[in-house]
């Protein structure tokens, strides 16, 4: 018998951001499995972020989708965080929902992390099982918490006052890795006894490149035909992923120093790095590549492209660049889409991410690995670049597609509906 969950969002569709993505892409492949997806999601009128309307190609046909009423920001923004203006909102259409008996479940992913205690609210008026999907930690130790009365302070505080809260009583808890959890599983013992876990990738859907490939647009970030080796990174910078640029950065330099012909034919662009989604001038990159002496061979676009756009210069670039971070649970999906737009990998990654293993059994790159505390010297990265550059045994077709599959968006969902039919039987705990 088929079983509806209630996947809440704070963004989704036609909001660009990766973390609108795990709903779309769950909700796509989960009637394959016997669960019928209801998306509730903040209203995008409210959005601060700039939409990309052509995602709504890659939503699967016929989706519920309900927008919960939000608080705008606009004339005046109190609050920026769509979780907190749409928690009302999404708490009532919830409401509704299980009122009406229309669900079987409620998972809420996050960030937007306000928004998670409104699983546990549904579960304590109407006793439906609810489930919290980590995209990132909650409760994390950035740099500047310990700052007191700053916005990094107030932030980590609330988090250790609301995670608890909002984890009592889970039927079930996912994230991207096991890494994402662990920390709250620690914290709350009883969670790790009674809930169900279960850890899945964002994935990357086939469909997804098809789609973009079908509209033959060429890309405006670079001309592919200039003769140049063109590298793309594509996503947000972490604040522990820094260290990890500027020793790309410093390599960069020592293959300009060591091997200038080489060096002149690479340009690496870094798309949606900057301080905010939004800003076109919050550059994060250039002031660095400027300090290294290796600005004419790198440009940043600081504010997001649309999904569409994003797919598409990866697919036209040369090789696709992914810079990981010095904490072990990051798994980067720019991974999964960089094997999908059939483009060679470069890869630098913490030795115990689990993308170092994909990357190498695939065939589908080259990877450099550092550690918390060991960080690949300028020469390292720069003997490799060489070599990566120089090396034509890469092969599209060669990648090995079972690896891939194992980590796509539809085993990720079918391990999510496993997980979801586990925590259905499971009786309810607090």
């Amino acid at each position: 018998m088929t079983k509806t969950v209630a996947l809440v969002s704070g963004h989704f569709v036609p909001c660009n951001l990766v973390g609108a993505q795990r709903a779309r892409l769950w909700s796509r492949y989960l009637p394959e499995f016997g669960w019928t997806p209801i998306v509730v999601t903040g209203d995008p009128a409210c959005y601060e972020e700039r939409p990309d309307p052509e995602l709504e190609r890659l939503v699967a046909p016929g989706l519920r989708v309900i927008h919960a009423p939000t608080f705008s920001n606009r004339p005046v923004r109190l609050v920026g965080d769509i979780g907190v203006r749409a928690f009302a909102g999404c708490y009532r259409v919830l409401a509704g929902l299980a009122k009406r008996r229309e669900i079987d479940f409620v998972l809420v992913t996050i960030p937007s992390n306000f928004l998670a205690p409104v699983g546990r609210l549904i579960h304590l008026r109407y006793g439906l099982p609810f489930g919290i999907d980590y995209q990132d930690p909650w409760v994390n130790a950035w740099p500047g918490v310990e700052r007191p009365f700053t916005k990094a302070w107030a932030s980590y505080r609330l988090a250790c006052l609301l995670e608890p809260w909002a984890v009592r009583g889970a039927a079930l808890i996912t994230g991207m890795a096991a890494g994402y959890v662990e920390g709250m599983l620690q914290r709350n013992p009883e969670v790790a006894r009674n809930a169900v876990t279960a850890f899945m990738p964002m994935g990357t859907a086939p469909e997804d490149f098809e789609a973009v490939g079908a509209l033959d647009r060429s890309p405006f970030l670079f001309d592919p035909d200039d003769g140049h080796f063109h590298m793309i990174y594509a996503g947000a910078l972490l604040p522990a992923g820094f260290v990890v640029l500027d020793s790309f950065l410093a390599g960069l330099g020592a293959l300009q120093q060591t091997k200038p012909q080489a060096a002149a034919r690479i340009r690496v662009h870094f798309v949606g790095t900057g301080t905010s989604p939004d800003d076109p001038k919050g550059y994060q990159v250039l002031p660095r590549a400027r300090r290294m002496g290796v600005e004419a061979m790198v440009t940043e676009h600081p504010h997001r492209i649309g999904y569409v756009d994003t797919l598409n210069h990866l697919g036209k670039s040369n090789a696709i660049l992914v810079l990981g971070s010095t904490e072990r649970h990051y798994t980067p999906s720019k991974v999964f889409q960089g094997m999908l737009s059939r483009r060679p990998i470069f890869a630098m990654l913490h030795a115990e991410s689990t993308a170092v293993t994909m990357i190498r059994s695939a065939k589908a790159g080259q990877v450099l690995t550092l550690t918390e505390t060991e960080l690949p010297s300028p020469q390292a990265v720069a003997h490799a670049l060489s070599g990566f550059l120089e090396d034509r045994s890469y092969d599209p077709d060669a990648v090995d597609s079972a690896t891939y599959e194992s980590l796509s968006a539809r085993q990720s969902t079918r391990q999510l509906a496993e997980a979801l039919d586990r925590a259905c039987l499971k009786p309810a705990w607090a």
